[in-house]
Protein backbone atom coordinates (compact mmCIF):
# COMPACT_ATOMS: atom_id res chain seq x y z
CA UNK A 1 0.00 0.00 0.00
CA UNK A 2 1.18 3.38 -0.89
CA UNK A 3 1.01 6.12 1.69
CA UNK A 4 0.59 9.40 -0.14
CA UNK A 5 -0.03 11.54 2.92
CA UNK A 6 2.11 14.59 2.85
CA UNK A 7 4.46 14.65 5.77
CA UNK A 8 5.50 18.08 6.91
CA UNK A 9 8.75 18.55 8.67
CA UNK A 10 8.78 20.95 11.52
CA UNK A 11 11.04 23.83 10.80
CA UNK A 12 13.34 24.97 13.61
CA UNK A 13 13.27 28.61 14.52
CA UNK A 14 16.61 30.25 13.80
CA UNK A 15 17.98 32.10 16.83
CA UNK A 16 20.83 33.80 15.01
CA UNK A 17 18.85 36.90 13.90
CA UNK A 18 17.43 37.32 17.41
CA UNK A 19 20.92 37.12 18.95
CA UNK A 20 22.13 39.72 16.46
CA UNK A 21 19.34 42.07 17.48
CA UNK A 22 20.08 41.58 21.17
CA UNK A 23 23.76 42.39 20.66
CA UNK A 24 22.90 45.47 18.60
CA UNK A 25 20.61 46.68 21.39
CA UNK A 26 23.30 45.98 23.95
CA UNK A 27 25.86 47.98 22.00
CA UNK A 28 23.38 50.83 21.49
CA UNK A 29 22.54 51.11 25.18
CA UNK A 30 26.20 50.85 26.22
CA UNK A 31 27.08 53.75 23.93
CA UNK A 32 24.03 55.83 24.80
CA UNK A 33 24.10 55.41 28.58
CA UNK A 34 25.88 57.64 31.03
CA UNK A 35 27.45 55.39 33.60
CA UNK A 36 28.29 58.12 36.04
CA UNK A 37 29.35 61.69 36.27
CA UNK A 38 32.95 62.12 37.22
CA UNK A 39 33.69 65.15 39.30
CA UNK A 40 36.97 66.92 39.00
CA UNK A 41 38.57 68.11 42.20
CA UNK A 42 41.00 70.98 41.74
CA UNK A 43 44.17 70.01 43.58
CA UNK A 44 47.70 71.32 43.41
CA UNK A 45 50.27 68.59 43.85
CA UNK A 46 53.49 69.32 45.65
CA UNK A 47 56.17 69.27 43.07
CA UNK A 48 57.39 72.75 42.69
CA UNK A 49 55.18 75.76 42.58
CA UNK A 50 55.57 79.12 40.93
CA UNK A 51 54.27 80.75 44.11
CA UNK A 52 56.78 80.64 46.98
CA UNK A 53 55.58 79.58 50.40
CA UNK A 54 55.19 82.54 52.72
CA UNK A 55 53.92 82.99 56.23
CA UNK A 56 53.53 80.65 59.17
CA UNK A 57 53.38 76.90 58.64
CA UNK A 58 49.94 75.62 57.69
CA UNK A 59 50.17 71.83 57.55
CA UNK A 60 47.10 69.64 58.04
CA UNK A 61 47.81 65.97 58.68
CA UNK A 62 44.81 63.75 57.95
CA UNK A 63 44.76 60.57 60.03
CA UNK A 64 42.07 57.84 60.00
CA UNK A 65 40.34 59.17 63.10
CA UNK A 66 41.88 62.57 63.68
CA UNK A 67 43.19 65.79 62.21
CA UNK A 68 46.34 67.62 63.16
CA UNK A 69 47.16 71.22 62.34
CA UNK A 70 50.92 71.77 62.56
CA UNK A 71 51.22 68.61 64.67
CA UNK A 72 48.50 69.52 67.20
CA UNK A 73 45.27 67.49 67.32
CA UNK A 74 42.16 69.47 66.43
CA UNK A 75 38.51 68.82 65.74
CA UNK A 76 37.97 72.05 63.78
CA UNK A 77 40.71 72.77 61.23
CA UNK A 78 39.08 76.05 60.16
CA UNK A 79 39.25 77.51 63.66
CA UNK A 80 42.84 76.33 64.06
CA UNK A 81 43.98 77.79 60.73
CA UNK A 82 42.15 81.13 60.86
CA UNK A 83 44.84 82.93 62.91
CA UNK A 84 47.53 81.61 60.53
CA UNK A 85 45.87 82.77 57.32
CA UNK A 86 46.70 86.17 55.82
CA UNK A 87 44.62 85.94 52.63
CA UNK A 88 42.30 83.42 51.03
CA UNK A 89 45.02 82.41 48.58
CA UNK A 90 47.63 81.44 51.18
CA UNK A 91 48.94 77.93 50.70
CA UNK A 92 47.57 75.19 52.94
CA UNK A 93 49.44 71.88 52.88
CA UNK A 94 47.47 68.65 53.30
CA UNK A 95 49.11 65.32 54.06
CA UNK A 96 47.37 61.97 54.51
CA UNK A 97 49.05 59.52 56.87
CA UNK A 98 48.67 56.06 58.42
CA UNK A 99 46.00 54.72 56.05
CA UNK A 100 43.68 57.72 56.01
CA UNK A 101 40.95 57.28 53.43
CA UNK A 102 40.67 59.43 50.35
CA UNK A 103 37.12 60.31 51.37
CA UNK A 104 38.34 61.72 54.68
CA UNK A 105 40.93 63.83 52.83
CA UNK A 106 38.23 65.07 50.44
CA UNK A 107 35.93 65.92 53.35
CA UNK A 108 38.68 68.03 54.92
CA UNK A 109 39.31 69.73 51.58
CA UNK A 110 35.59 70.46 51.24
CA UNK A 111 35.53 72.00 54.71
CA UNK A 112 38.50 74.24 53.87
CA UNK A 113 36.98 75.28 50.54
CA UNK A 114 33.70 76.10 52.28
CA UNK A 115 35.69 78.43 54.55
CA UNK A 116 36.86 80.26 51.41
CA UNK A 117 40.42 78.95 51.17
CA UNK A 118 41.28 77.91 47.65
CA UNK A 119 44.99 77.19 47.48
CA UNK A 120 45.20 73.62 48.81
CA UNK A 121 48.32 71.55 48.12
CA UNK A 122 48.35 67.78 48.66
CA UNK A 123 51.67 66.30 49.79
CA UNK A 124 52.63 62.73 49.01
Amino acid sequence: MLNLAHQTRRRRIGLTPMIDVVFLLLVFFMLAARFGVTDAIPVTLSGGSAQPYEGPPRLITVLPGALRVNGIDTADPVASLTPLMGTETDIILLRARDGASVQHLLDVMGTLRAAGWTNLVVLE
